[in-house]
C-alpha cells in the first residue's frame, strides 16, 4: 500500500511514465535547445563585468578605465573558444564534450581529468548561479536576507523537479525567461548606447584614458582576465548535449553555439562598454547591471522589469548543468568510470540519478557558503579552464595525426 501511495506521489510532482519510444520527441529544436543550453552562458554576462570590476578597483577607481579592453580580450576568448567546440562538434556528432575529445585523443587519464573538472564545474554552475539569483532577490527584498540558504535550497529544489519531469518539459519552461532576458538587456545596452553617443545620458566622472598607472601591475590585469572570464562558464554545454538535438543532431547544435556565442560576445560587450563609459564602480550593496539600469531606465517600471528578469535568468541558468551533468555522467558510467546507475534512464526518459546528485551536491555547497556569490565564484573557474584547455589541445593532437583537409587553419 505505501509502494501504491509513493508512486502515485512521485507522478503528481514528476508526471507519467513515458515509454522508451517516445525519447525521440523528446528532442530539442534549435529556439528551445538555445533556452536550455544558453541560459548558464549568458546569464553569467550579469556579473562577468561586475568581477572584472571588482579586482581593478584595488588599484583606484582610475584603473577601472581598463576594464574595456579586458572585456576585448575575454570577447576574442569567447570567439575562439566557440569555433572550437564547433569543431569538436563536428568531430564528435555523438555528443560528450571534453571527456570524449581528451579520453580519445590524450588517453583516458586526461578524459578522466577533463570530465572530473566539468562534473565539479557543472555543481559549481548551479550553486554560483543559484546564489547570484537569489542576491538579487535579497537585494530587492532586503528583508529575505537572513532566509538566503534557505531561499537557494528551495530554488535547487524546484529546478531539480522540473528537470526531473523530463527535457522538453524543461526546455518550455526555460524558454521564455531566456529570450525574455535576451531581449531586455539588448534594449538596456541599445539605448544606453545611444545615449553614450548622443550624450543624452551623463558620461563617467573618471578620465577614460589615463597617461599611465604606475600602481597597476601585469599581476592585477591577469586576476581582472581572469575573474571577468566567468563569461565563458556554459560555452561548452551545447557540445556535452548533442544527443538531446532533434536530427541532424551534430548540424543543429554548431548552429545554436554560433547563435550563443554571437549573443554572448554582444550582450558582453555591451556590459562592459557602458559601465566604461558610464563610470560605473562595484558597490557590495547594488549590482553592476542594476547600476547600469537605474543609470539609464531611472527608478520606473523597465528597471524593476530588468532586474526581475535578470534574477530569474540567474536561477534559471542553473538548468544547463541539470541538462549536462546528468549527460557526462552517464558517458563515464558507460565507460564504467562511475558507478552504473547514473547511465539508467528514469520512468520521464531523464537520467534521473544524475539530476538528484547534482542538486544534493549543490544544496550542500549553497549551505556551506551561506549562498555567498563571490565565494563560490572563484572555485569553478579553475575547472572551467582546465577542461577547455584539454579539449582544444586534443583537437589539435586529432587534426594533426590524421592530417585532414583545413587542419592548419582549424
Amino acid at each position: 500500500m505505501g509502494l501504491v501511495r509513493l508512486s502515485q506521489l512521485k507522478s503528481l510532482f514528476l508526471g507519467s511514465p513515458l515509454p522508451t519510444a517516445q525519447s525521440r520527441h523528446e528532442r530539442l529544436g534549435r529556439a528551445t535547445a538555445l533556452a536550455v543550453f544558453a541560459s548558464d552562458a549568458l546569464s553569467s554576462v550579469a556579473y562577468a563585468t561586475e568581477e572584472i570590476l571588482l579586482v581593478l578597483i584595488l588599484a583606484g577607481t582610475i584603473a577601472l578605465s581598463y576594464s574595456l579592453p579586458i572585456g576585448i580580450a575575454i570577447a576574442i576568448l569567447i570567439a575562439i573558444v566557440v569555433s572550437s567546440y564547433r569543431q569538436t562538434i563536428r568531430a564528435y556528432p555523438q555528443g560528450g564534450g571534453a571527456y570524449i575529445v581528451s579520453k580519445d585523443n590524450l588517453g583516458v587519464p586526461a578524459g578522466l581529468v577533463a570530465g572530473a573538472a566539468l562534473l565539479i564545474d557543472y555543481v559549481l554552475t548551479v550553486a554560483v548561479s543559484v546564489a547570484a539569483g537569489v542576491a538579487a532577490l535579497t537585494s530587492a527584498v532586503p528583508e529575505l536576507f537572513p532566509y538566503r540558504p534557505a531561499l537557494c535550497v528551495a530554488a535547487v529544489v524546484g529546478i531539480a523537479v522540473a528537470n526531473l519531469r523530463g527535457i522538453r518539459e524543461s526546455g518550455k519552461l526555460f524558454a521564455a525567461p531566456t529570450f525574455l532576458f535576451i531581449a531586455s538587456l539588448g534594449g538596456l545596452i541599445v539605448y544606453g548606447t545611444f545615449g553614450a553617443l548622443f550624450d543624452f545620458l551623463p558620461e563617467a566622472p573618471y578620465q577614460r584614458h589615463p597617461p599611465g598607472l604606475e600602481g597597476v601591475g601585469l599581476v592585477l590585469f591577469l586576476r581582472a582576465f581572469s575573474s571577468g572570464c566567468t563569461a565563458l562558464t556554459g560555452v561548452e554545454a551545447v557540445s556535452d548535449g548533442v544527443p538531446a538535438f532533434k536530427p541532424p543532431e551534430a548540424h543543429n547544435a554548431r548552429i545554436v553555439l554560433t547563435w550563443l556565442g554571437v549573443i554572448l560576445i554582444v550582450l558582453f560587450l555591451g556590459i562592459a562598454f557602458l559601465a566604461y563609459d558610464f563610470g560605473i564602480t562595484p558597490r557590495p550593496e547594488e549590482t553592476v547591471v542594476s547600476q547600469l539600469a537605474r543609470h539609464i531606465f531611472g527608478g520606473g517600471f523597465l528597471y524593476y522589469e530588468l532586474q526581475a528578469v535578470t534574477m530569474l535568468i540567474l536561477l534559471l541558468a542553473a538548468n544547463t548543468s541539470f541538462a549536462d551533468f546528468p549527460r557526462l555522467s552517464f558517458f563515464l558510467a558507460r565507460d564504467r568510470f562511475i558507478p552504473r546507475q547514473f547511465a539508467t534512464q528514469g520512468d520521464r526518459l531523464v537520467f534521473s540519478n544524475g539530476i538528484v546528485i547534482l542538486g544534493g551536491l549543490a544544496a550542500i555547497l549553497l549551505v556551506i557558503f551561506r549562498g555567498d556569490t563571490h565565494a563560490l565564484i572563484p572555485l569553478y573557474a579553475v575547472g572551467v579552464f582546465l577542461s577547455f584547455t584539454l579539449s582544444q589541445a586534443s583537437m589539435v593532437r586529432r587534426w594533426l595525426r590524421r592530417k585532414e583537409e583545413g587542419r592548419w587553419w582549424r
